[in-house]
């Protein structure tokens, strides 16, 4: 009984043994467990910090990019370099937020690759900007110079337009002495007389004449002297007017066209003279083809495009 008493003792305390074993087993393995998670669970926040820097990092030099694009477009240069790293950076993001495994430490040599090329085109950037400053100054000099020049410009212009009215001033006051000198040198016709002869060739000086005893008409006059006028061949066209003013013309005789005052316009006949500056006599025939009407004719007499005398007789019925 004793024996059997024992036994079951030696059992009990066996089984307490083991049941303190155990307990120190479960309890090494549940603290070693707590440590492999809580290392575990340490390592996953220090990876997503990792992800969470690294994503900031790449948005961040993204940023930064996008204004020094914007940064050199303003100041005039060339941003081929800078838009091909944006493109590369952008990839790059992509790939990264599709990544299935945690590879920081490739995106962070990535990220000290772009961050040395941002430092790269500062660089640049303070160069662009110098220059800029430059071509401002050069620019506000060429604007002085270019003003200055601007206001010379004017006072030549002003002066030149002063000339110009002096030059117009004297150039008409020289016109209008030119005509003075020449309308003072012009011939004169003194004592115009208009004489008729008939078919035997005789000669009437009369205020009336009857048509059927007017085959010619002589005009009689005398130039003065002029000291202005050249001593040279003059031509003195004749205007014989009808009495409804119209010129009496006959291209059998020599008639045609002259100018009076810049206009052209017919004459009756034309005769060459040697101007003599001696108060020289002269007469002129016209032989009309035609009959004379009756009514009141006017005579002209031209010479250099002017004037130089008139008269005039009657045709009677």
């Amino acid at each position: 009984m004793q024996q059997e008493q024992k036994n079951k003792q030696s059992i009990a305390w066996a089984m307490v043994v083991v049941l303190g074993l155990a307990t120190a087993m479960f309890g090494y393995l549940f603290t070693t467990q707590k440590q492999e998670l809580t290392q575990q669970e340490s390592m996953v926040v220090e990876k997503a910090r990792e992800l969470a820097v690294t994503k900031t990092k790449l948005d961040s030099i993204s940023t930064v990019l996008d204004a020094k694009i914007a940064e050199v477009e303003k100041l005039g240069g060339d941003v081929t370099e800078l838009t091909k790293m944006k493109e590369k950076l952008e990839a790059d993001k992509v790939a990264f937020s599709r990544s299935r495994r945690v590879e920081t430490n490739k995106y962070l040599g990535k990220i000290k690759e772009y961050e040395k090329f941002l430092t790269e085109k500062d660089e640049m950037i303070a160069q662009l900007k110098a220059e800029n400053e430059q071509l401002v100054a050069s620019n506000d000099s060429l604007h002085t110079h270019v003003g200055t020049l601007t206001s010379e410009r004017e006072k030549l212009v002003q002066r030149q337009a002063e000339l110009t009215d002096s030059v117009t001033t004297f150039t008409a006051a020289n016109k209008e002495l030119s005509a003075k000198v020449s309308k003072a040198a012009a011939l004169k016709a003194q004592n115009l007389k208009v004489l008729t002869v008939n078919s035997r060739g005789k000669t009437k000086d009369r205020e009336e004449y009857k048509a059927s005893r007017v085959d010619k008409l002589k005009l009689v006059f005398n130039l003065p002297e002029n000291d202005l006028t050249a001593q040279e061949p003059k031509d003195i066209y004749v205007r014989v007017l009808d009495p409804d003013g119209a010129v009496v013309s006959d291209d059998a005789t020599g008639s045609g066209e002259f100018e009076i005052d810049g206009a052209p316009s017919k004459f009756t006949s034309r005769e060459s003279i040697a101007y003599q500056n001696n108060n020289q006599k002269v007469e002129m025939l016209y032989d009309n083809s035609g009959k004379f009407r009756p009514g009141k004719y006017n005579v002209e007499l031209y010479a250099e495009g002017y004037k130089i005398g008139g008269g005039n007789f009657t045709i009677k019925k």
